[in-house]
């Protein structure tokens, strides 16, 4: 049977009704789960696997799949109108979409990163179709000190994200990669930090990080303003009457093009990467766009770059890290692991054989992928004018609203009350960070990267009986401390040339 043939096929089967329903729901519930801070598209899929259990393999996969997109699109919601990232994947969605959202454009915000990640989904489907076997080979050559080199590339970024003083950004990065090795060591499992604690030997976990940085910082803010009126004028309310489709011009998003392409190369090639997943991506990608732009100074202000960015390299990572499930068997990221056990349940071993032992399924996957993404761009778009009463309510109703179900998602993730008072930790961390203005994104970047910087080296250099030299017999490895050479020495550079051409002028 051609692909031609198969791609038909796989359309017809998800066409259904009943196939229809399942992804309305599934991409419904998703966005619900996306946007709500503490909940994610691995805790939608978790919950909604024993309801496959009675499911053909075709139907069970077309809901999970829907789960999996509305789940990551659904983040940016909360991200924009509430500054609280919904999911670890739109943690830098915050940066450019709340303050776009505070100048009474949050219609615009919402609609860019809804259009960006519906193009971000469907560009990594595209890959995932018709280039995912050699994309997994290329993936599987990756060794740890491959991994180690990636995560000192993407630890460069953190000059990237530091704002006006580098100093206080390597602070913010060294500050999170501590908090990260709190716990049990990697490879040895010795303690750190623990204190005799049996909840610290775990470690801090990256959702109660997360919302305690942004949602609960955000809260401690804003119960800080002398007058509740201040605190409720922090976002004015769009006026709709003259929102037009998503709010933005197509002068506009064409200007966006290479942008948009850029950020979805990086997502996907960040998703095939086993491990990393779209919370790196996320931030990755705004940091090079960032580093590209021709007026970096107006990240962070609320400019569309700052959101097309990494709401594309988010959702351009479902079809990344679909590319190892379907191709190798190994998944990217908590989701996929989540969907190889939706897998193994209906008795299907993913893998090479996968493509010629059941084609039909493949590409019945990929068809439910595609027709996912379509209603998560109507289901979003006509909920634009819903999203946004959010910032009519008073602050005094919403926050503590909000907290507590900061505290319900932080409890259901490990069923822990440890968790809740993680968040509280995080949050004074996120507010002092806010009143001495240090930049909050190193640290993200530190305690996402840093473990696995550190777990990497050590794997390799016991695989290389500590010959520290070994990464440098590598070609991929030279190939990403040299892009981290680069990337240094180009943003010391442009800081510099700012600085040079600021006294100039005065």
């Amino acid at each position: 049977m051609s692909v031609s043939e198969l791609i038909i096929n796989g359309f017809a089967g998800v066409s259904t009704p009943f196939s229809i329903l399942l992804m309305v729901v599934g991409v419904a519930v998703g966005i619900i789960f996306g946007a709500i801070p503490g909940l994610s598209a691995t805790m939608a899929v978790a919950l909604f696997l024993p309801v496959t259990y009675g499911m053909n393999p075709g139907n069970a996969m077309t809901l999970l799949m829907a789960l999996f997109i509305g789940g990551v699109s659904g983040g940016l919601i909360s991200a924009i109108l509430l500054h609280i990232p919904g999911t670890p994947s739109s943690v830098a969605t915050c940066f450019d979409g709340h303050p776009l959202a505070a100048k009474g454009q949050a219609a615009k915000a919402l609609g860019v990163g809804i259009v960006f990640s519906f193009i971000g989904t469907l560009l990594s489907i595209l890959a995932l179709m018709f280039i995912a076997p050699n994309l997994a080979r290329l993936a599987i050559r990756f060794g740890f000190f491959e991994y180690f080199s990636i995560a000192i590339f993407s630890l460069t970024m953190i000059a990237t994200l530091s704002g006006d003083s580098v100093i206080k950004g390597v602070f913010s990065g060294a500050f999170g990669f501590m908090f990260a090795t709190i716990g049990m060591a990697p490879i040895d499992s010795s303690r750190r930090f623990t204190f005799g604690s049996q909840e610290l030997m775990s470690g801090f976990d990256i959702l109660p990080a997360m919302i305690g940085l942004f949602a609960v910082g955000e809260i401690i803010a804003a119960a800080r303003t002398a007058r509740l009126e201040a605190a409720e004028a922090e976002i004015r309310e769009p006026d709709m009457r003259h929102i037009r489709g998503f709010g933005f011009s197509w002068a506009e998003f064409v200007g966006q093009q290479w942008n948009m392409l850029r950020s979805a190369l990086i997502g996907i090639g960040i998703g095939i990467l086993p491990g990393i997943g779209g919370g790196t991506s996320n931030i990755l990608s705004y940091s090079v766009a960032k580093n590209q732009s021709k007026h970096p100074e107006l990240f962070g202000t609320g400019i569309i770059d700052g959101i097309v960015a990494p709401e594309t390299a988010n959702n351009a990572s479902i079809g990344g890290a679909l590319i190892p499930l379907l191709t190798l068997g190994i998944p990217g990221d908590t989701v996929t692991a989540m969907l190889l056990g939706g897998l193994m349940i209906h008795g299907i071993t993913p893998g090479p054989m996968l493509f010629d032992e059941k084609p039909e399924l493949v590409y019945g996957i990929f068809a439910a992928l595609i027709v996912s993404a379509i209603i998560m761009l109507f289901m979003e778009f006509y909920g634009l004018r819903i999203f946004v009463k959010l910032l009519a309510i008073p602050k005094n109703i919403l926050l503590p609203v909000i907290f507590c179900l900061c505290a319900v998602g932080a409890f259901g993730l490990n069923n822990r009350v440890f968790d809740i008072w993680a968040v509280i930790l995080f949050g004074i961390i996120g507010f002092g960070f806010n009143v001495f203005r240090v930049p909050l994104p190193p640290f993200i970047l530190g305690f996402i990267l840093g473990p696995m910087a550190e777990t990497n080296l050590r794997r390799g250099l016991m695989l290389s009986k500590n010959d520290f030299f070994a990464i440098f017999s590598s070609n991929i490895c030279n190939f990403f401390l040299a892009l981290a050479f680069l990337s240094l020495a180009f943003t010391v550079y442009r800081q510099y040339i700012r600085k040079d051409g600021a006294s100039s002028k005065s």
